[in-house]
């Protein structure tokens, strides 16, 4: 990558970054308005600094619910998918049953989730799984459905069993498919933890926000933001290292894509 495109990609979300704290900051000041309201971005800095350690210890409790849930996700996403982009039966009875479960809001799961499992961890994966589970399996019979079929021909005509057609052609091709869901499922495990922890919990991020808000602490309300945030961009950061590890079994793309 050029050093001109590398600096761009770092400077320009730098820059826009630091705008949008100078417009935060004026407004504040210009319009006094109250920190109950809308702390200062110095405000908010103070209350993170100051509750460093609390924001750590809801963190990764958010942290665990979030991973647990999004591996249970992967577990079980990517071997139903691979069933059912493999069998045409399974496909008819469960494809479109899928895709109208996707629509359907987990915000209204997560009441009747939490009346089954109680308010324990179990809820919470149970929550990050739903949330999770959708973008895993939609892109990864998507993935398995678009291997080209003249490679798959090619296998079979050189005598590869069903499972070397499987694991030497049509995987490959479809974990780009695989990762991008992942991608989307990781930033979505996180909105199902806070989910869960805001329906019924005693800690975590989610349940900080939640108390802190009820008690007109904007300040840590807003670190408890910030430290959601961190959390996506780390998880996020983590499914995009295991991506740069399994480039050699990616497909190549083609010069200028």
């Amino acid at each position: 990558m050029p050093l001109y495109e590398t600096l761009s990609r770092i400077g320009y979300p730098t820059a826009g970054i630091a705008v949008l704290i100078a417009v935060w900051t004026v407004s504040c000041r210009i319009f006094d308005i109250p920190e109950a309201v809308l702390p200062s971005p110095d405000q908010v800095a103070a209350a993170f600094a100051g509750n460093l350690g609390l924001l750590a210890r809801e963190g990764w409790v958010t942290l665990q619910e979030t991973a647990l849930g999004f591996a249970l996700a992967m577990l079980v996403g990517i071997p139903f998918a691979i069933a059912i982009a493999n069998s045409r039966p399974l496909n008819l009875m469960f494809y479109p049953l899928l895709v109208a479960l996707q629509s359907v809001p987990k915000v209204a799961l997560a009441p009747i989730v939490l009346v089954w499992l109680g308010t324990g961890i179990e809820s919470k994966l149970a929550i990050v799984w739903l949330v999770a589970f959708f973008p895993i399996i939609i892109d990864t019979a998507a993935g398995l459905r678009s291997t080209p079929r003249d490679l798959i021909e090619l296998a079979r005509s050189l005598k590869a069993s069903p499972w070397q057609v499987f694991y030497k052609v049509q995987f490959p091709a479809a974990l780009p498919f695989v990762l991008t869901g992942a991608k989307v499922a990781i930033t979505l495990a996180v909105i199902g933890a806070v989910i869960g922890e805001f329906m019924g919990s005693s800690n975590g991020l989610g349940y900080l926000l939640l108390s802190a808000t009820s008690q007109l602490n904007s300040s840590l309300a807003f670190a408890s933001l910030f430290a959601l945030s961190f959390l996506g961009l780390g998880v996020y950061a983590v499914v995009e290292l295991v991506e740069i590890g399994l480039a050699r079994w990616l497909p190549v793309r083609p010069a200028g894509h």
